[in-house]
């Protein structure tokens, strides 16, 4: 028996818990299939899930295929919970995508393709809802060769379609010896000379889809049953194994942490080589890489593991449970291949590496490009709100959380409205908080416009730390991060110093002139100076007359923001890439909005009765699009948006938002909010 983890992924309401419930069914999981409008499916749990009937988690229940065991992943469709997705897609072998055979191929179904075919995740298609009015066949195969791969191979024909007796009849035709045939030389060499048997080419299919070159599309119903046997020997038939040495050194990736019963930390964690046994001490956390940008080339040589991005902690493995028939059991170890959920690791994050890190491949998709501020009731209380959401940032790290001690607001980052919507109901369900939100802004970044210096000096002209410091902020590429470097001798201050005025600058740098975080800069430290360590005959350190850790991290927000201000900065807000398709005669009525939303079309295509446009528009805007299409194109228009860059912000299209604690107006006032903070 060999094991398989498995996603199901799929856009928002093709029918992917459905599939999964089917699939529970029909493997003896549960004795009845459970129905999202009912709100009773086996993995959407949390009420919230019930009550909208949308995957906003992502879910594990394992069940047996034959001699396959499958770890079934089901993630989100939506497309603000794409993070949950993101995930997940680090510890899959293969992939099954939904799509729906009423409403086709759908703008996150693309998405969704485009990363299991850059990750290069065996696929399997099926395409769900057969039974249902308006159900296509060859449309939608030819959409999904055109928009979603070219390498689509079918696997049987359809009769009644779009009625309940609609049904699938398995059986590979002759597209998919073409399809298998240009990838083959062996293979095209027998096609020509008419000796390709069935068990040769369903050998070369099953070769092609592990290797992720092919994609199996099946057609069903979730609801009736059709076609679910036919998608079930695909799985057990044309999906790799999941590998890994038992043996080997311990490595996993954790890519979901909730809370038990009693509030502790609950892991999720796929092994991919050596086992864990309960009680089994391990380290676990992100490891960064030395030599990367942004790191300081002095820290490294000095074997500073904060400066090599080394945040790895050590903790005891309480307990483990693995998947099997439907639940989670405990065990006292897990081995490579499998997925377990770990107790007794504290300090677990999401995206940890436990035991010997793995070579990943970043993020798959954009981050967030939109935030808003949460706004508590009037009775709330606002450290139990910033727990609060402090508790469901650990469950999704890109809610990213920011707080504005001085306006006491607290930020968080989203992918859109609904994901506003559920962080609400879920603070009220789960925290009893009530809270409304601010509206919706797009979360923008500032670069330097040129180089700027600035110095302040110990003991002159006022200043009031123990301290010289003298920094210059030059412009650096895309992409590059901040970069600090010395210019000055190592050996000239205690390294303590140097660490304070490095960790300052890159917390500093979260706020610019206009309040947006700079994430891409070169900050070099051109002075150095302190006052060395004093004290009275017969009597400890005098502070008043020695330099700390204190006064240059007081100090290096002063000098740091007078140098951005001579080097200017400017605000570039999130730019998405668009694609819109609707009917050419909606043409005259849609450009005008789109113009209206600082959309720029880069190019414009005619096909038959329906019109393509491309193009970019600010991130911001798209929301007011997506609801304003289909009253525009009569309900036929799609819209896809994905993030594609940061681009200048016209002056006055986005709004400013200042932070009086790191990016000081004035001297008096930063000291005085200094103070304030410190107790000094």
């Amino acid at each position: 028996m060999h094991l398989l983890n498995l996603g199901i992924l799929a856009h928002v309401d093709a029918g992917k818990t459905s599939l999964t419930e089917r699939l529970l069914h029909t493997a003896g999981v549960i004795d009845e299939i459970g129905s999202v409008d009912a709100g009773n499916t086996q993995t959407d749990s949390l009420a919230l899930e019930r009550q909208r009937g949308i995957t906003i988690k992502s879910a594990v229940v394992s069940f047996a295929l034959d001699d396959v065991t499958v770890n079934l992943i089901d993630t989100p469709g939506h497309p603000d919970f794409i993070a949950e997705v993101e995930r997940v897609l680090g510890v899959l072998d293969g992939a099954v995508l939904v799509v729906s055979a009423v409403e086709g191929v759908q703008p996150q179904t693309r998405v969704l393709m485009r990363t299991l075919q850059r990750l290069r995740i065996p696929t399997l298609v099926f395409v769900n809802k057969i039974d249902r009015r308006g159900a296509g066949y060859d449309a939608v195969l030819r959409a999904i060769s055109e928009r979603l791969t070219a390498a689509a191979v079918p696997m049987g024909t359809t009769t009644a379609l779009g009625t309940r007796d609609a049904r699938f009849l398995p059986g590979l035709g002759p597209s998919a010896l073409d399809v298998l045939a240009d990838l083959d030389d062996d293979l095209l060499t027998a096609y020509v000379e008419d000796t390709v048997s069935g068990d040769r080419l369903h050998a070369a299919l099953a070769d092609r889809t592990r290797q992720a070159l092919v994609h199996p599309v099946y057609f069903g119903s979730a609801v009736t049953g059709a076609g679910v046997d036919a998608l079930i020997g695909g799985i057990r038939e044309l999906l790799p194994a999941a590998d890994g040495d038992p043996d080997g050194p311990v490595s996993g990736t954790v890519f979901k942490v909730e809370r038990g019963p009693a509030g502790e930390k609950v892991a999720y964690a796929r092994m991919f080589s050596g086992t864990l046994r309960t009680r089994d001490r391990i380290r676990f956390g992100a490891t960064g890489e030395s030599g990367g940008a942004g790191e300081s080339s002095d820290a490294r040589a000095l074997g500073d593991p904060r400066a090599l991005g080394d945040t790895r902690a050590e903790g005891r493995i309480t307990a483990i449970s693995v998947f099997d028939q439907g639940s989670d059991v405990r065990d006292d170890l897990v081995a490579a291949g499998r997925i377990a959920k770990l107790r007794g690791l504290t300090d677990i994050r999401i995206g940890d590496a436990i035991g010997e890190p793995r070579k990943t491949h970043g993020h798959f998709f954009a981050p967030p490009t939109l935030e808003t501020v949460v706004v508590p009731g009037g009775d709330a209380d606002r450290r139990a709100l910033h727990r609060a959401l402090t508790r469901l940032a650990e469950q999704d790290p890109l809610i990213d959380l920011r707080h504005d001690e001085v306006r006491q607001e607290i930020f968080v980052s989203l992918y859109g409205e609904v994901q506003k919507e559920v962080i609400q109901a879920t603070l009220a369900d789960e925290f009893g908080l009530d809270v409304t939100f601010r509206e919706t802004t797009p979360l923008c970044v500032e670069r330097p416009v040129g180089s700027g210096a600035a110095v302040e000096f110990n003991k002159k002209d006022g200043n009031p730390f123990l301290a010289t410091i003298g920094l210059r902020v030059d412009p650096a590429p895309v992409g590059s991060g901040v970069a600090f470097r010395l210019e000055v001798e190592l050996g000239s201050m205690p390294y303590a110093f140097f660490k304070a005025v490095e960790d300052t600058v890159r917390e500093t740098l979260g706020q610019g002139l206009h309040g947006w975080q700079i994430p891409d800069c070169a900050v070099t430290m051109t002075h150095s100076g302190y006052s060395p360590r004093q004290s009275h005959a017969h009597q400890g350190f005098d502070k008043s007359m020695s330099s700390t850790g204190y006064d240059f991290r007081g100090l290096t927000p002063l000098v740091l923001t007078e140098a951005l201000r001579r080097a200017g900065t400017r605000v570039h807000e999130p730019m998405n890439r668009f694609r819109v398709e609707a009917p050419t005669d909606t043409l005259s009525a849609l450009l005008p909005v789109l113009t209206r939303a600082r959309a720029v079309p880069q190019s414009t295509q005619t096909r038959g009765p329906s019109c393509l446009l491309e193009g970019t528009v600010p991130a911001a805007h798209v929301h007011e699009l997506e609801q304003q299409l289909p009253g525009l194109t009569r309900g036929e228009g799609e819209l896809e948006s994905a993030f594609d860059h940061y681009a200048p912000a016209p002056r006055g299209t986005v709004p400013e938002r200042r932070r009086t604690d790191l990016n000081p107006l004035n001297r008096k006032e930063y000291l005085l909010n200094l103070t304030r903070r410190t107790g000094s």
